[in-house]
């Protein structure tokens, strides 16, 4: 039996614009984009896979929001648009060459205003506590000691930490787990709770059950999404730690019952700032809410809102167009 073919929408760019190609191309395909560098050209190509092809006008809708990611001063290089079909088997072949592990360790001064092109998992550093390996089914990669691992693929849909705001979610995942075994007045035994506003495909929930954070809660406005985390989440045998529910940031209750120690927030800094009070609502005190999804330019808004509820940034970090943070409720 044949199996139908894929549709494949590129966008050839710098690196400078890769993530910016990739948000806007996400948004017009409604699907996950994904991007990958060439070494040889010092090119990115960023793609969305689809099961049908694409509507007529996409290249056209395309081009335009090519167009607004110059206005913004960022130089897209050729921006080349590719539209074409694959098989499945060249999909899944593709990825295989691309998609590489990837190592969240723990540094202490790492996110104070780091380098633009910082690399994850710098050679040198030593783990304190746990770290974290993010990985393909098919990698062969063994984790170190104490390393706890999280499997997942590449899909027609999916989060996979390569992007650099979900990359910082999984760094403070781990940091909140060092920091808390490397303060004596704390027992490591005890476990922090954590939720996952605005899950996708579940990588930061998973990644929290792996490293003993309890209860672990997430929640998507996507119900597809949803299903993806739900399917991750027991590829990785943690299907019974981790609540996934479909909700609502801006439905979020002002006096919740349960309140968390440590919140992730990917959203767009719109959703953020409209929603600030009830997001901050369902922190505990002396929890840690770390905020992604913000372009730089618009993060000393955001922060303003959130610091004006009595929040501290604690955590900073800035790469390409993107900036994100650790804020500690007092």
């Amino acid at each position: 039996m044949k199996t139908k073919p894929l549709w494949k929408i590129s966008i050839t760019t710098t690196p400078e614009a890769e993530d910016a190609a990739a948000e806007m191309l996400g948004t017009v395909l409604s699907q996950a984009a994904a991007s990958y560098h060439n070494l040889e050209t010092g090119m990115s190509t960023v793609s969305v896979y689809c099961e049908s092809r694409p509507a007529a006008g996409v290249r056209k809708t395309i081009a335009a929001g090519l167009g607004q990611i110059k206005k913004f001063g960022l130089k897209v290089g050729p921006g080349k648009i590719t539209i074409a079909k694959v098989r499945r088997e060249d999909w899944a072949e593709s990825w295989k060459r691309h998609f590489k592990p990837i190592e969240i360790r723990f540094r202490r001064d790492e996110f104070h205003e780091s380098p633009n092109k910082m690399k994850l998992g710098t050679r040198g550093i030593r783990p304190s506590g746990k770290s974290l390996l993010v990985k393909p089914s098919w990698s062969k990669r063994r984790p170190r000691k104490n390393q706890a691992v999280v499997i997942l693929d590449p899909g027609l849909s999916f989060g996979t930490g390569q992007h650099p705001t979900t990359a910082f979610c999984l760094h403070q995942i781990v940091t909140a787990v060092c920091d808390r075994r490397n303060r004596r007045s704390q027992s490591a035994a005890t476990a922090k709770s954590f939720l996952d506003i605005g899950s996708g495909s579940g990588i930061l929930a998973i990644a929290a059950a792996k490293l003993g954070f309890k209860p672990v809660h997430a929640f998507d406005f996507d119900p597809n999404a949803i299903q993806i985390a739900r399917v991750n989440a027991r590829r990785n045998s943690v299907a019974d730690k981790i609540h996934f529910r479909r909700g609502d940031v801006s439905k979020l209750p002002l006096r919740p019952a349960q309140k968390y120690d440590l919140i992730c927030a990917n959203l767009i800094s719109d959703l953020l700032t409209a929603a600030r009070r009830r997001i901050v609502a369902q922190l505990n005190r002396g929890g840690i809410l770390v905020l992604a999804g913000i372009l730089k330019t618009e993060f000393p808004q955001v922060q303003r809102a959130f610091e004006n509820l009595g929040l501290k940034l604690v955590r900073s970090r800035s790469r390409n167009e993107w900036r994100s943070g650790s804020f500690r409720r007092a």
